[in-house]
Formats: structure tokens, C-alpha cells, sequence
């Protein structure tokens, strides 16, 4: 059985593949365009992803929320940290995002288990 974390990236890849295949200029441009704002500048990588974080967290973007708890995984942000990330994005979205914020803290979990 293909776990969470592997599906999430599968599924990812092969759709941005087909979404990059069309040749399109503008999606092409907002694709690059977002791997450039994550990359290393005045903000430190670190920081960025928190922030990618608690935005995705208020507008309740799953996918994005997976994305940035991966990112910061491979980042080396601690459990403590992301917790803290996610109940600031939590406080800011107030109780609706609480249905994200577990799916938030299902899919951490099974980033630790995958690391070990």
C-alpha cells in the first residue's frame, strides 16, 4: 500500500508534468515564479516555509498545506516549530481550518514515520 506521503508526491509530479506539458507560457511563469519566492533570500529558506505555512493553513489549501509541511521537513523545522506555525495559521482562520489543522497534523506524522 502506497503511503500518504508517496501518494501526495506521485499524484503532484505526474499532474505538474501534465500541466507543464501543455507549453503553456502564463501557468509555465506562475509555476516558476513560486519555486523563485521559496528560494533562499533576504528570508531564509526556514522562514519562508512557515509562512507558506500559516497562509496555506488561513485559505485551507490541503495541498499546499502538505506541500509546505514537506518542505519544511526536509528543512529540518522541528515538531515544535510546525505545531506553533500551525496554530498561529489556526488563530488568524479561527475554527473552520480546525478539519485542516488535523489533516495538517496527519500528514506530519506521517513525514516522521517516513523518516525513520
Amino acid at each position: 500500500m502506497i503511503d500518504k506521503v508517496d501518494e501526495f508526491n506521485s499524484y503532484r509530479a505526474k499532474m505538474n508534468d501534465k500541466i507543464l506539458s501543455e507549453n503553456n507560457k502564463v501557468l509555465k511563469r506562475i509555476f516558476n515564479l513560486d519555486t523563485n519566492a521559496f528560494a533562499e533570500g533576504a528570508l531564509d529558506k526556514k522562514t519562508k516555509e512557515l509562512l507558506g505555512l500559516v497562509a496555506s493553513t488561513v485559505l485551507r489549501c490541503d495541498d499546499c498545506v502538505k506541500y509546505h509541511l514537506e518542505a519544511s521537513h526536509k528543512e529540518g523545522i522541528s515538531r515544535e516549530e510546525v505545531m506553533e506555525t500551525l496554530s498561529i495559521g489556526t488563530l488568524i482562520g479561527g475554527t473552520i481550518v480546525i478539519p485542516h489543522l488535523r489533516r495538517a497534523f496527519e500528514y506530519w506524522e506521517a513525514l516522521e514515520d517516513n523518516k525513520q
